[in-house]
């Protein structure tokens, strides 16, 4: 008898234990916790989910807990094809591209129970969205720019509004999302359009070295003409200045009656310096 009192005892223990770790549950820093009993989600007397913050908590051993990551969230398109999209000349563009949301917090019904896969059937759309808005880049003058791609490349920042908007659309408080941004990292084109537009590119890039080259050249040669000009004239002016201070001189000496007298001296002296004297009779 004793010791079917003690087993019931320790029996009770057991459950008493297990009963106490069922009834408490903690909730993650960034998370709201919720839960279910009987496969019900709990609500409030309103009729609005009952949520719970992070920390310690209490409830009965059969209800479940549900943790909702209240983070923002990253979705990148899938690697399995999911990251080609078809522009509208029929080029197949590889894509580079990720959406961030965060679950809203009045939605977090339609979020949690809402979808059976949630980041499957937000990834899928996104990528539908990218693929549509993709295909509907088109212009009048696209053919001459090079395609579609040309275009997508030259008009990035207006398709990156454009893709914004579309998912903004679809996914703000819908499915239980706040929409927050697209990041496109990059648009791929096929390889072979990439091996010739990076010879174009190549082309390009040659032919504007060559065009400043000889930009440079050219702004050279016009300064050192300018400096040549600029020489010449400073040279003609010093020798208008000395003209005209030896004309006034001679004026001077002719107005005293000594021109002659200056011009024998003169003569002398060059004379006296010379190695050899030239003398032409007249005849």
């Amino acid at each position: 008898m004793d010791q079917f009192v003690n087993g019931f005892s320790m029996g009770a223990l057991l459950l008493g234990v297990l009963v106490a770790a069922r009834s408490v549950f903690r909730v993650e820093e960034g998370h709201l916790g919720l839960l279910t009993a009987f496969k019900a989600v709990k609500r409030n007397g309103d009729g609005s989910l009952r949520t719970f913050s992070p920390g310690l908590h209490m409830k009965l051993p059969w209800e479940r807990v549900v943790q909702v990551n209240m983070m923002e969230q990253h979705l990148a398109l899938p690697e399995d094809g999911g990251r080609e999209a078809i522009a509208e000349d029929g080029t197949v563009l590889r894509l580079d591209a990720s959406m961030r949301y965060t679950p809203a917090l009045g939605g977090l019904h339609e979020y949690v129970f809402g979808m059976r896969h949630t980041s499957d059937h937000l990834t899928h759309l996104f990528t539908a969205l990218m693929r549509n808005e993709l295909a509907n880049v088109r212009a009048p003058d696209a053919q001459r720019l090079g395609g579609s791609y040309a275009l997508i490349r030259r008009d990035r920042k207006p398709l990156d509004l454009r893709i914004e908007a579309a998912c903004k659309a679809q996914l703000d408080d819908r499915y239980g999302v706040k929409f927050r941004a697209v990041d496109v990292t990059d648009i791929h084109p096929p390889d072979e359009l990439a091996d010739a537009l990076n010879a174009v590119i190549a082309a390009h890039s040659h032919a504007e070295e060559r065009y400043f080259r000889a930009e440079g050249d050219s702004q050279q040669r016009v300064l050192a003409a300018r400096e040549g000009v600029d020489i010449a004239r400073a040279r003609a002016k010093a020798a208008e200045d000395e003209i005209l201070v030896l004309g006034n001189a001679l004026s001077a000496l002719a107005s005293k009656k000594t021109l002659a007298d200056y011009v024998r001296r003169r003569r002398a002296e060059v004379l006296s310096e010379s190695r050899a004297l030239f003398l032409k009779e007249e005849a």
